[in-house]
């Protein structure tokens, strides 16, 4: 199912499930005792179907739950297309990690059934709804049969209705970033239901970490075969990243293609010794080649396709600068210590911005922006984005130029394969 399709599931028919399964569960209320239990939690299943990057930013949540309960007793259900993070972050057992397939709908459901089946039977007593205002998630929450389900509830927002599904109901705070919301949904677990709003302890006491992504030599040197061969030349300056794409999911946050091009061209005209790789999944592939040819030089390749996520990773370890569209990229390479220019526009740093300490952010900062949020379930009444095409080529060359400055000054000169000494 394309992106578009799911939410207008997820809009029009999760709320009539929300709504159906919130008087279910208040009849239930009536005719015997309230879900929630003194025991401590034993078992905590984290929902998270979409975006990748979004499941870099909850590590810091995943590390928290895998403290409480063990990490034999963390378990993730993600969409198959976005397990494979969940791999390189290395901190559940792969057994853990539940794939549901959605191509279409009736693989979708037969998935979901299964899952809920596998849930049930080894007894999962808590869950955590990392989907934010999203009704599927939510229905899959209650329908684990779990005692503790924590989760955002509007209260008194005006944000999208989805039932009263949650045992442990979390407030959503826009000011916080993405990844303490995340943290606070774990600890609502280990407090009592009844306290409302959720969570009333200081913000500042959560802390957010990037996980550090461990390469392998094998890896690195596979990785630095690939550009040498690619490129057909030795590597002896600067290794620049260009990431054009931003998902189908939310185009809205592409940079103009031409401003990539034009971006291109000025770093190898100015930087004598730069490389330059185009790096996008399988179906950029031809775009990454046309971009290739527009900037028209030997000390450009594309890698668009040519790489798994991990090896991808791999890459941001051996270059020196990403620039990209505020996406998956993004976050990935807060693993790694690459420097990383992300521009931003429909949506902002404050509650998505990459972590770590090598993240610049570029922001037109528009009235209008950002217009992507949850409580419009990051529906956007744009059709030009202006805020994206106002960030000028010459701002990003200028914030790539001081990345390399400040990178040699902090590592030195590059070796001849273009690694960091």
């Amino acid at each position: 199912m394309k992106p578009e399709t799911i939410r207008i599931i997820d809009i029009w028919g999760g709320r009539i499930i929300c709504f159906i399964l919130t008087c279910f569960r208040r009849l239930a209320d009536l005719l015997r005792f309230r879900e929630t239990t003194s025991q401590p939690v034993q078992k905590i299943l984290f929902i998270k179907l979409i975006e990748q990057g979004a499941t870099v930013l909850a590590y810091s949540a995943i590390s928290r739950a895998v403290q409480m309960v063990g990490r034999e007793n963390v378990y993730f259900c993600v969409f198959e297309e976005n397990s494979e993070v969940l791999d390189i972050l290395d901190v559940l057992p792969q057994e853990n990690v539940y794939a549901v397939r959605h191509k279409h709908f009736l693989i979708f459901l037969v998935d979901i059934i299964g899952i809920l089946h596998k849930i049930r039977r080894i007894g999962i007593d808590a869950v955590v709804d990392m989907e934010f205002f999203a009704r599927g998630s939510a229905i899959l929450a209650y329908l684990t049969g779990a005692k503790r389900r924590a989760g955002l509830h509007r209260y008194t927002s005006e944000a999208p209705y989805r039932g009263d599904l949650m045992t442990h109901r979390v407030q959503y705070n826009p000011y916080l970033h993405t990844s303490k919301t995340y943290n606070l949904l774990v600890e609502a677990l280990k407090m009592e239901p009844e306290e409302i709003p959720l969570v009333k302890i200081p913000a500042d006491q959560i802390a957010e970490v990037a996980p550090i992504f461990i390469r392998l030599h094998d890896e690195t040197k596979y990785v630095e075969n690939l550009l040498t061969q690619s490129l057909g030349q030795k590597i002896d300056g600067p290794i620049i990243l260009l990431n054009p794409n931003a998902s189908d999911m939310l185009p809205l946050r592409k940079w103009p293609i031409e401003n990539f091009i034009r971006l291109g061209r000025h770093i190898l005209n100015t930087i004598s010794n730069a490389v330059i790789v185009i790096t996008g999944a399988p179906a950029e592939e031809e775009d990454a080649k046309n971009i290739c040819a527009k900037i028209g030089s030997p000390r450009v390749v594309s890698l668009a396709g040519m790489t798994s996520l991990r090896s991808l990773i791999v890459l941001y370890t051996v270059a020196d600068v990403l620039v990209t569209n505020d996406s998956g990229p993004a976050h990935f390479a807060s693993m790694t210590d690459i420097d990383t220019v992300i521009l931003y526009g429909p949506e902002t740093p404050k509650l998505y911005g990459s972590l770590g300490n090598h993240f610049h952010s570029i922001n037109a900062k528009l009235a209008c922006s950002p217009c992507v949020n949850v409580f419009n379930h990051r529906f956007s009444p744009c059709s030009n984005n202006v805020c994206m095409q106002m960030i000028s080529v010459g701002e990003v060359f200028d914030k790539v130029q001081r990345c390399i400055q400040k990178r040699r000054h902090r590592h030195g000169e590059h070796n001849s394969t273009g690694q960091n000494k």
